[in-house]
């Protein structure tokens, strides 16, 4: 099972180095207004690789990720939560699971200030992700049984806030997917309820349609409010949506 990002470019930002450091400011909106580039059907490339292409050099938010320094599009739709929800706060203990590429994890050091050593930013995936400065980064599947256990050990104390972005593979069966999307969600959900300190952020990828009541039944039990939220980042094609829980309840 794979529990990566599958959005944006996986390969390391233009100009930010090894160490994961950007180039420019961190807020989410821009211009997006530019020329289309339009896409040849080479002899020896697919329709469907044609399209890939012709979405990568026509979206405004690949083109700003390499810009800025970020290892994926991804990163925006994290930025973009935070601006309508300021949950990402100097000094704050993020996990971010499902970390690569590392887009997440770059905005979550930026927002706490962990390379500067006032809050602590660690990710887990079973891709490996280039080292980000002012972040711990073990690559290792969530879904092992070792992870939960080697996560809580670099924290060392409690959360204030769990990322997932973790995405199963597709199958091409929306209804299989789906599933699947929501027991990684549920697996996260139940790290959360015991490393979040009181107050605590949850956010998780879900498909159309939202968690399902296996999934929100906790959530609205353990958290003050709970929404599903779809990101201006979170292409208009995709199902994705989010769910943001804020103020758990210990």
């Amino acid at each position: 099972m794979r529990n990566n990002r599958g959005a944006g470019a996986r390969g390391g930002a233009r100009g930010s180095g090894r160490d994961g450091s950007r180039d420019s400011g961190a807020g989410g909106g821009f211009t997006s207004r530019g020329l289309k580039t339009r896409v040849k059907t080479a002899g020896k490339r697919s329709a469907s690789s044609t399209r890939w292409l012709d979405r990568q050099l026509n979206d405004p938010y690949v083109a700003e990720a390499k810009k800025r320094g970020y290892r994926s599009r991804a990163a925006f739709k994290l930025l973009q939560l935070d601006e309508k929800y300021h949950f990402l706060k100097p000094g704050a203990r993020v996990v971010d699971l499902g970390a690569a590429p590392g887009g997440w994890t770059q905005v979550a050091v930026d927002h706490v200030h962990s390379a500067d050593g006032r809050g602590k930013v660690i990710g887990i995936d079973l891709l490996p992700v280039e080292p980000i400065t002012g972040a711990e980064i073990i690559e290792l599947d969530f879904m092992d049984p070792s992870a939960p256990a080697k996560l809580k050990a670099m924290l060392n104390g409690p959360a204030d806030i769990v990322l997932s972005d973790m995405a199963a593979s597709s199958t091409g069966h929306a209804q299989t997917d789906h599933l699947k999307i929501i027991g990684l969600a549920e697996a996260a959900l139940e790290f959360a309820r015991e490393v979040l300190a009181p107050g605590g952020t949850f956010i998780a990828k879900v498909l159309a349609g939202g968690a399902t009541n296996e999934l929100l039944a906790p959530l609205k039990r353990d958290f003050a409010t709970v929404r599903h939220v779809k990101p201006e980042a979170s292409r208009k094609e995709s199902a994705e949506i989010y769910v943001v829980a804020q103020g758990f309840r210990g």
